[in-house]
This record gives structure tokens, C-alpha cells and sequence, in this order.
């Protein structure tokens, strides 16, 4: 089995797996490769709405995290631009949603990415296309 961070280095995967409303809402960061991420979450009692389906902040906040993790892989800051999400079916208590994000285009400022959240039994939960803004400022010089 290939280790979860082939490519990118240990301390950028540990740095965009640490992040803080992630662990709050059991995000989990799975995978981190250039231009390709994966994270997931189990819908708890704390991330349903009041009609009982997964609360579309928690989702679109597992969307998030894919998006920061892939557009920041290549070591470089990334800084969100715009997340266009659509919510195609409910998340269902208990389910536990992977998405995973692929860039799809790349220069030397700009940067796409498709991301796609999926419950256990391959529904497509949302998808989101997502711009950021691609820094020179590499992530060895961001202050931990």
C-alpha cells in the first residue's frame, strides 16, 4: 500500500491534517498527493440540520478541507478564491462521506479543482468546482 502523502512531504501533510475546525467536525485528512486529496467524516448527531440529514455546512466543510489540502499540495500557499458547490443528495446519519479532490487546471497563479463528496454506497452526495490563488510563498516559510 503506497504511503498517504507519496510526493508531498511529511511536514506539509501533517501541517493541512492538523487543521482545527477539521478535527471538530472529525474531518480526517486520508490522502494528500500533487493535485489529488482525499479526506472523510462520519455524520454524527452534532453535524445533522433540523430535518435530520447532514447539516450542509458540515458538508461543504469536508468539501473544504479536500480543497485546502489539494490546492496547497504542490508546497506552495494557496488562497481560496471562490467553491461552487452543489448539494446533489442527502448525507444520512451515519454515513460516512469521502471526497476527493483532483485539480483540473493549473498555472502559475491561478489553479481548479473538482471535488467530489460520496457516502459508503457510492452516492453522490455534493460537488464542488473550486479557484484558488497560487503564492509564491512556500510552505516551509509559513510559521507553525
Amino acid at each position: 500500500m503506497a504511503d498517504p502523502q507519496d510526493d508531498v512531504p511529511a511536514e506539509l501533510f501533517a501541517r493541512l491534517a492538523a487543521d482545527p475546525l477539521a478535527a471538530h467536525l472529525g474531518i480526517t485528512l486520508d490522502e494528500l498527493r500533487p493535485g489529488y486529496a482525499r479526506a472523510s467524516m462520519t455524520v454524527g448527531p452534532a453535524l445533522l440540520n433540523a430535518v435530520g440529514t447532514a447539516h450542509g455546512g458540515a458538508t461543504m466543510a469536508l468539501l473544504d478541507v479536500v480543497h485546502a489540502a489539494v490546492s496547497n499540495s504542490h508546497g506552495t500557499v494557496a488562497i481560496a478564491q471562490d467553491v461552487h458547490t452543489e448539494f446533489l443528495a442527502a448525507g444520512r446519519a451515519g454515513d460516512r462521506l469521502e471526497a476527493e479532490g483532483v485539480e483540473v487546471h493549473r498555472s502559475s497563479r491561478t489553479a481548479v479543482y473538482r471535488i467530489e463528496a460520496r457516502a459508503q454506497d457510492d452516492r453522490l452526495v455534493a460537488t464542488a468546482l473550486a479557484r484558488v490563488f497560487r503564492t509564491d510563498r512556500p510552505w516551509s516559510d509559513v510559521p507553525a
